[in-house]
């Protein structure tokens, strides 16, 4: 049974009118053959009707069934693959807007969290401050009133905190001045701002803070060790920051060593969660590299500080800690150390030279000389005044009634000891002498580095030359590129601010003088017209007043040189069962010319050295030591040798068992009395007898030893002024040599002699 033919009728689109081509290449009816998917053949007959522009298909039926199916097949797949197509679309168009949530959602929650920091950033700041203040206002000043004496080192504690505080208070000074919400994007930007513009105040504030906090640690532990105050101080500390669970000052003080440490974390934070694209970023990312570079700053200045406080300090040792110190390492250093020493001062080796240094050094050792110097000066002339001072004439009557200029005199010097001196003297120690004390002590520090640099300077060029060095060489090579970094860095900065100080210390010296001209110049005024010569023109004025001062002085320098004649005047005192012995031997030993006495205590200081005691008798080997040094001399105190300082010995003058016969025979009264009186003027001298018979001589050589007595030799003849001292004492006389030369002279070194015993006759020197 044949199958009918089926007919399609596809409608086709109306083309445009330009005259495009059919696809199949016809203007008009077409036909053809193609194949389908399965290989069979489809006739399709087209005929276009001009009139509506509708092309009718004509599709012939496949010739078996075969071919209806391959038909079907290729409607379900073009069906299909269009379906697929759109779900393939609309599964991207899912996707991409899943993204764009996703990065929105993203986004959203690094703002947050980029708030969130920049909230604890401030938040902390401002609880950091707040505790910083409770520390150092409520808890110190609690401490200082509740705990009597307040302990020791409790102000050195807080040293340098003031300057964390004032850092911290700016910074958030400077967020609140822009009245800005920490939410608002202008608000990271003014953060940064202010965080840059302080950052060098920051860095000086925060490494003194990190380089002095080793000492608080030192005192806090000092506290620890005494029970009944490390009780009183938790007690205050918790009474006074009862919200807080702190039971130690280190509690608040370990704060500044934390925050600036945790400055970069949180900047890093917020960069972290801040959009590259941020208005801000560029400034965040540069604040963030700022905090790190700075705690690499103050990182290496600690440890610099640490460096130099190791070793600039004096150690007090005695020789037994020296010998308990020394190992097989130190002496092996030392040796080294020795013999690279010797190396560069016979040329055997060239000397690491750093001309910077050593002028800086030079600069330095000339400085302290300056200052050591200065300060010797100070203390002598406030000595002196002090001494003016103690000196108070004026509380004396000297018998000056109805005598008005006198009278006026006292008023004077009584104004300048009581109140010009002494407001002087006080300026003057306060302004001069502790500023220059105060400096002397700082010179200690930088001595002590300069020392021990040199020490490391030997160390480093030992293993300079090494390719590969040991631990322990690299620690010794760190240290010296420390050391000569931190002095060539302080130093220049030490040896200015000393020579400043010493400037501005002697132009307050002078300024000081010039008030005290100032103040003598109005006390004077004040008795002007009280005083004689007030009348006097003022060249007439000067002339008088130099000579009257010329005139005081030398009455002054007489009456000194009077009474200094009878304080010094030689006194004999008795010896000691036992130092006459000693006497008797070192005389036997070494004769009686080489006998002296210990003026006073005598402390060995160095090797060899005697320790003696005051009045000790010693006989002089030689005068001088081994290097010809004439101010110590080689001394026997009766069994032990050694040195003694010259000028603590005086030449022992002994009595003799049997003396000489006397040399001041019977004289009448007048005579006695006329040589009690021997510096009368020459008219007054005792005349010679008209003929003498006997005629004083020297009986051993005597050399004078003081401006109070006269040398002679043996046999040399003498005339005798006063058979005794001021004291009345006979062990010394009174004698005129050659040359009309008076002065003491040991009683027993004197001989009568007849006239004509060997010896020719001088006019004026008998009996």
């Amino acid at each position: 049974m044949e199958v009918p033919r089926r007919l399609s009728f596809p409608l086709v689109l109306p083309k445009p009118a330009s005259s495009a081509r059919s696809p199949l290449g016809a203007a008009g009816q077409t036909a053809g053959s193609s194949k389908d998917q399965t290989g069979g053949e489809k006739f399709i007959s087209e005929e276009k009707t001009p009139e509506s522009g509708v092309i009718v298909v004509v599709e012939a039926p496949p010739e078996d069934g075969k071919a209806a199916r391959r038909f079907s097949s290729q409607d379900s797949f073009s069906e299909e693959s269009s379906l697929s197509e759109e779900r393939l679309e609309e599964e991207a168009r899912e996707t991409q807007r899943r993204a764009e949530e996703e990065e929105a959602a993203a986004k959203e929650r690094a703002a947050q969290r980029q708030q969130l920091a920049i909230q604890e950033l401030v938040e902390s700041e401002r609880s950091y401050l707040r505790l910083l203040q409770l520390s150092t206002v409520t808890i110190r000043s609690n401490l200082q009133q509740q705990l009597q004496p307040p302990p020791a080192g409790l102000d050195s504690m807080f040293l340098h905190i003031e300057e964390v505080i004032d850092v911290s208070s700016r910074l958030l000074s400077l967020l609140d001045q822009k009245q800005l919400q920490s939410g608002e994007p202008d608000f990271l930007q003014s953060l940064c701002d202010s965080f840059l513009s302080l950052s060098s105040e920051m860095e000086a504030a925060y490494k003194e803070y990190l380089a002095h906090y080793n000492h608080v640690t030192e005192v806090e532990k000092s506290y620890k060790q005494k029970e009944v105050l490390w009780n009183e101080v938790v007690r205050v500390i918790k009474a006074a920051a009862p919200d807080v669970n702190a039971t130690s000052l280190s509690f608040f003080l370990v704060m500044p060593v934390q925050r600036i440490a945790r400055y970069p974390l949180l900047l890093q934070t917020i960069q972290k969660h801040t959009d590259a694209s941020h208005p801000a970023y560029a400034l965040l990312e540069q604040t963030a590299h700022t905090s790190v570079a700075l705690n690499c700053r103050i990182n290496e200045y600690k440890r610099f500080r640490e460096v130099a406080d190791k070793y600039r300090k004096t150690e007090m040792l005695t020789i037994k800690d020296k010998i308990v110190r020394l190992n097989t390492h130190s002496i092996a250093k030392k040796t080294a150390r020795l013999g690279q020493q010797i190396k560069h001062e016979a040329g055997l080796k060239p000397k690491l030279v750093d001309e910077e240094f050593d002028a800086l050094e030079g600069f330095f050792y000339v400085l302290e000389n300056g200052i050591l110097e200065l300060l010797e000066n100070v203390e002598m002339y406030l000595q002196h005044l002090q001494g003016f001072l103690s000196c108070r004439t004026e509380d004396f009557d000297l018998d000056m009634d109805g005598e008005k200029a006198p009278i006026c005199y006292k008023e004077i010097t009584t104004a300048l000891r009581q109140w010009i001196l002494p407001m002087f003297e006080k300026r003057m120690r306060k302004l001069i002498h502790q500023p220059l004390c105060a400096l002397r002590d700082l010179l200690v520090g930088p001595r002590n580095l300069i020392r021990k640099r040199l020490d490391k300077l030997l160390d480093y060029e030992v293993i300079e030359g090494k390719p590969n060095l040991s631990y322990e060489e690299q620690a010794v090579a760190n240290t010296y590129r420390t050391l000569n970094t931190l002095l060539l860095t302080e130093l220049p900065q030490f040896n200015g601010l000393a020579l400043q100080m010493m400037w501005s210390t002697l132009g307050t010296f002078s300024c000081l003088h010039r008030d005290l001209a100032a103040d003598m110049e109005q006390l004077f005024h004040s008795f002007a017209q009280q005083l004689p010569h007030s009348s006097l023109s003022p060249g007439a004025f000067w002339e008088w007043a130099e000579s009257s001062v010329l005139e005081g002085a030398r009455r002054l320098q007489h009456l000194c040189r009077m009474v200094e004649d009878k304080l010094n005047a030689p006194d004999a005192q008795p010896l000691s069962p036992s130092s006459q012995r000693r006497l008797k031997q070192l005389t036997d030993k070494h004769g009686s010319g080489k006998i002296f006495q210990v003026m006073s205590t005598v402390v060995g200081t160095r090797d060899l050295d005697l320790n003696l005691t005051k009045g000790e008798l010693v006989a002089v080997i030689s005068e001088a030591d081994s290097r010809g040094d004439r101010r110590r001399w080689l001394v026997d105190a009766g069994g032990k040798r050694g040195y003694a300082a010259a000028s603590k010995l005086i030449r022992y003058h002994q009595p003799t068992d049997d003396p000489p016969p006397s040399p001041h025979p019977n004289l009448t009264e007048d005579v006695t009395a006329r040589r009690r009186h021997s510096y009368s003027p020459a008219g007054n001298a005792p005349l010679p007898m008209s003929q003498p018979c006997f005629q004083v001589v020297g009986a051993y050589d005597f050399t004078a030893r003081s401006k109070h007595e006269v040398s002679f030799r043996a046999g040399e003849p003498v005339r005798i002024l006063e058979p005794h001292d001021k004291r009345g004492s006979p062990e010394w006389s009174l004698v005129e040599v050659r040359g009309g030369q008076r002065g003491y002279v040991p009683s027993n070194y004197l001989a009568i002699m007849p006239v004509g015993a060997g010896l020719p006759p001088n006019p004026g020197f008998f009996l």
